[in-house]
């Protein structure tokens, strides 16, 4: 007879798929396509660079909503918040797909954007409830690899010939039954008032997640820039936005490296890859080769350190993950809003390449986590 315990830990994967599935929608559609596409919108709406830079400020605010309110619908009902985020991403992006006017389109992002603030806390609570042990860094961290999968789905959308509210509308017919799909498949918990537990630890974990977003922040915002700047095509760009979702996806393997050579020690060695791929778009050509390898390493980095960051979390969170994941998800959401502006201010004044070439060596600070008190706890 198979106990509770044992079916726990060897029945993750559904719960670990269905949450890569609306992470996916929350983040690879409702958040980030919208930079895929910001020609195409200000053709529609007469958008200058200031309203288009209201309108990315405008989801940044909803993703920031979304994580203030998760952790207390994550405490309430796991499988809920989760379930809010996928109605929220698909309505967001209905309003956006049919709006009239720029003020509705608005309205569509900010919903859509609250959903990405939503997800991640909601589907690291569920899995920290329903998944075993052994098995749970595993789960978290596949899960989390949904942004990869939504990546990599979006990235082809902007060289279809169908007009964009058209691509909209499909991404959110795919939301509604995606949401459906998690509707009747996600397990159900019971509400518990549980305690929150001591918040000692969330200083280094907050520090490594702001760290993440200022050097994650330039490659997000200048990589394509960069790449035609190096003579590359816009179809090769395009390529290299795929291959960031694809090499995504093997971010999940970070949960099982956290368990066989620990947490720290699986952070600082992504840490390092990550800082080769971001450096190497400082080379003067990196070429096609040189921006694909540059891309894989960038996008199994960005989904393995904030698999870690989950890790990380529950660590401080043994009860609440949902909390800890919101801190850290706060901190990275920090750092990319202070470090775009001035990644773009130093690009004016020294050029993309040093640009990059900074950033690659500003992410090896991670190795500061060697000191005892920069380390996640238990090292």
């Amino acid at each position: 007879m198979v106990t509770m315990k044992e079916e726990k830990a060897t029945r993750w994967w559904p719960t670990a798929a269905l949450g890569a599935g609306v992470i996916a929608l929350c983040y690879g559609f409702a958040r980030y396509a919208y930079g895929l596409f910001v020609p195409r919108f200000s053709d529609t709406f007469g958008l200058t660079t200031v309203t288009v830079g209201v309108l990315g400020g405008l989801s940044t605010a909803g993703y920031g909503l979304g994580l203030l309110v998760s952790p207390k619908t994550s405490a309430r009902s796991p499988r809920g918040t989760v379930l809010l985020a996928g109605a929220a991403a698909t309505t967001g992006l209905a309003l956006m797909a049919l709006a009239p006017n720029v003020v509705v389109f608005g309205a569509g992002i900010v919903i859509a954007g609250g959903s990405a603030g939503l997800v991640s806390p909601g589907v690291a609570q569920l899995i920290g409830e329903t998944v075993g042990v052994p098995a749970r860094a595993r789960a978290q961290t596949w899960a989390n690899t949904g942004t990869g999968l939504g990546l990599a789905a979006s990235a082809f959308t902007p060289l279809l010939v169908f007009g964009w509210p058209a691509v909209w509308a499909t991404f959110a017919v795919l939301g509604a039954a995606m949401t459906l799909l998690a509707w009747r498949t996600l397990p159900r918990t019971e509400p518990a008032d549980v305690a929150t537990g001591s918040a000692r630890g969330v200083a280094p974990l907050v520090v490594n997640s702001v760290l993440i977003g200022v050097t994650s922040a330039p490659y997000w915002t200048f990589s394509s820039s960069r790449l035609t700047e190096a003579g590359l095509s816009p179809v090769a760009a395009t390529w290299c936005w795929f291959t960031i979702g694809v090499a995504g996806l093997l971010g999940g393997l970070a949960g099982r490296a956290a368990e066989r050579i620990g947490l720290r020690a699986a952070n600082l060695v992504t840490w390092t890859l990550a800082a080769a791929g971001i450096a190497l778009l400082a080379l003067p050509r990196p070429g096609l080769p040189g921006a694909l390898v540059s891309s894989a390493l960038f996008g199994i980095t960005y989904m393995a350190l904030t698999g870690l960051c989950i890790l990380w979390a529950a660590e401080v969170f043994p009860a609440r993950p949902a909390r800890g994941v919101t801190w850290s998800f706060v901190g990275l959401g920090v750092g990319q809003t202070a470090a775009s502006p001035l990644a773009g201010a130093a690009a004016a004044a020294i050029g993309l390449p040093a640009v990059f070439g900074l950033t690659g060596l500003v992410a090896l600070v991670a190795w500061s986590q060697l000191h005892p008190r920069l380390a996640p706890r238990g090292t």
